[in-house]
């Protein structure tokens, strides 16, 4: 998607320890003229796989989920990363670590609204190694869920997780696939 290729171009930053900073148009002021053709995006790249729900992980997901589900017109569910007191019965749980945070979460999608009927597409800002999408995929395949596949903005081909998870047999869609960062510079695959 070039749109965003340029737009990650112009205002992305790189930042050591292959950290791609998005902030300012994604994952903390959002960009919603562009999350809208994201969204447009998403909805072209899986237009006939029937999704009834789309499934993300707070907190960067949501937005973009929920910009994205409109354009399907289902429901977004998003993993929250710890118990709270208003999500009461029963529910699934994985572990997944963030690249980004460095740290270990244990994710929870409560099982009142994940179900065998569903047809899931999965949603997230970045693939890097891919523990957050396989945690996803996982909770909506503990419901018998049919996951159809997933939706990345960013995917950081250098990393493993998108070999990993496309081995598995995950229909993974990414808008921009970035094949190396340096410092001052990154480039992306075509």
């Amino acid at each position: 998607m070039d749109l965003l290729k340029q737009r990650i171009l112009k205002d992305g930053k790189v930042r050591k320890g292959n950290v791609l900073k998005v902030d300012s148009f994604i994952n903390h002021q959002m960009d919603i003229a562009l999350l809208c053709e994201i969204g447009k995006e998403f909805r072209r790249r899986f237009s006939d796989e029937g999704i009834t729900k789309i499934l993300t992980i707070e907190a960067s997901g949501i937005g973009i989920a929920c910009i994205t589900a409109q354009y399907f017109q289902v429901p977004v569910i998003f993993a929250k990363k710890s118990q709270s007191k208003n999500i009461d019965g029963e529910v699934y749980t994985q572990k997944v670590e963030s690249f980004t945070r460095g740290r270990i979460y244990d994710v929870i999608v409560s099982k009142e609204f994940l179900h065998p009927e569903d047809k899931v597409l999965l949603i997230d800002d970045f693939l890097a190694n891919g523990s957050a999408l396989q945690g996803l995929y996982n909770l909506a395949k503990d419901a018998g869920a049919d996951v159809v596949g997933a939706g990345i903005v960013i995917e950081k081909g250098f990393q493993p997780g998108g070999k990993m998870l496309r081995d598995m047999g995950l229909k993974i869609e990414s808008l921009a696939i970035v094949d190396s960062m340096t410092d001052d510079s990154l480039s992306f695959r075509e």
